[in-house]
């Protein structure tokens, strides 16, 4: 009598297919999916791994808990949450502008700059700047009245609220925004207020450079890239070179985190969102309101701190609903969250281990989803 495969194991072993095809490709060295569908007790959980942590200088097999460089998923997932809880906490509101976020004075435009332009990124601030090249023989304690400085000083390209440019300075900006009006540091901020009430702190989190002890080893992290001014193969280290010289702490990156915790906060995220879970440190209708608004800018994507779908050739691919919301990361991590199926999809790689060059994964992620969910629901087309 043959045994018969569970259903789980069965969609397990197909997503695993998809990312040993990934590897055999080239796309990344190493893959993790985590794929969740259903709320509360009805929820099931996917989640599979393969390939290479490391692959120089020399390989590594990536094993389940395994810490991947997050990148710009720390927008999403630690700074817009936190800016959530400091709403609860009356400490800031939407519409505030930057010299009451701030506490400066600021002349010019960049006065009527608002919260919700850096998190829809629509403040006309630029979107990069290599500030590390600046920042790196600055005493640490000064950086980040420096870096205040330097995204103030930045000439802007359009009228706040008139366009839409994807800014890493937008949320750098609302990192130290989030510090000013804690009145503490980023990581610990994020880690009291909005980890550790979801149990997520161990596997999710800040690696700070100047911390003394790390409760991790260099092999408990995925591998990025082999750094061309840093001379050495990236590991437990924040790829990011602005947030590097920061000190391992930004509002647009430096957050790490393993398949399992970032497909359970992400779960938790879309059941705050529908009701079926409570944050104590942010209010569900904020939530709801962050999640549900759109710009009525011409082809931005942009909600609060979230990206939404493009109409065409959308990263999520073709199958997740309008209102869903996403964000991608530079070091090949993503997620997506679709209300309307109560499905997300965590992908979570190292495609820029041992070169950021590899590009291969802008085909592959749409890809990846689309097959993903004809697995969940058979009948998408």
């Amino acid at each position: 009598m043959k045994s018969v495969k569970s259903p789980l194991i069965s969609v397990q072993n197909e997503i695993k297919n998809l990312l040993k095809k990934g590897i055999i490709e080239g796309v990344f060295p190493a893959a993790a999916a985590g794929i969740f569908q259903g709320l509360g007790k009805e929820k099931k959980v996917f989640t599979s791994f393969y390939g290479n942590a490391a692959i120089y200088p020399e390989k590594r097999v990536l094993k389940k808990n395994n810490f991947f460089d997050l990148a710009s998923l720390t927008k999403p997932l630690a700074t817009t949450m936190a800016i959530l809880c400091l709403m609860k906490e009356k400490k800031i509101d939407i519409d505030e502008t930057l010299p009451s976020l701030l506490e400066i004075k600021i002349k010019g435009k960049k006065r009527k700059i608002k919260a919700k332009h850096l998190l829809n990124h629509s403040s006309g601030l630029p979107a990069h700047r290599e500030y590390f090249k600046m920042l790196k023989d600055i005493p640490q304690k000064e950086k980040s009245k420096v870096v205040e400085n330097l995204i103030l000083q930045e000439r802007q390209e359009y009228i706040p609220g008139t366009a839409s440019i994807y800014s890493d300075l937008g949320f750098m900006l609302l990192g130290l925004i989030v510090e000013k009006k804690s009145g503490c540091g980023l990581e610990y901020y994020v880690e009291e207020k909005v980890l550790k009430p979801l149990n997520l702190e161990k596997k999710i989190f800040y690696k700070p450079l100047f911390q003394e002890k790390s409760r991790f080893d260099k092999k408990d992290f995925v591998a990025t890239e082999n750094c061309p001014w840093r001379k050495k193969i990236l590991s437990g280290e924040v790829h990011d070179d602005n947030c590097y010289t920061m000190g391992g702490v930004g509002g647009h990156s430096g957050l790490f985190g393993n398949i399992e915790g970032v497909t359970a906060y992400t779960a938790k995220i879309l059941e705050m969102w529908k009701g079926v879970t409570e944050h104590p440190n942010i209010k569900k209708e904020d939530l709801e309101y962050f999640l549900s608004r759109q710009q009525n800018i011409s082809g931005s994507t942009w909600g609060l701190g979230f990206d939404t779908p493009a109409i065409k050739e959308s990263s999520s691919g073709n199958f997740f609903s309008r209102k869903s919301i996403g964000h991608l990361g530079f070091t090949g991590t993503s997620f997506w969250l679709d209300p309307d199926k109560n499905v997300g999809i965590v992908l979570l790689t190292n495609r820029i281990h041992p070169s950021r060059e590899n590009n291969k994964i802008k085909l592959f992620r749409p890809y990846f989803h689309d097959r993903v969910m004809k697995i969940l629901f058979p009948q998408s087309k």
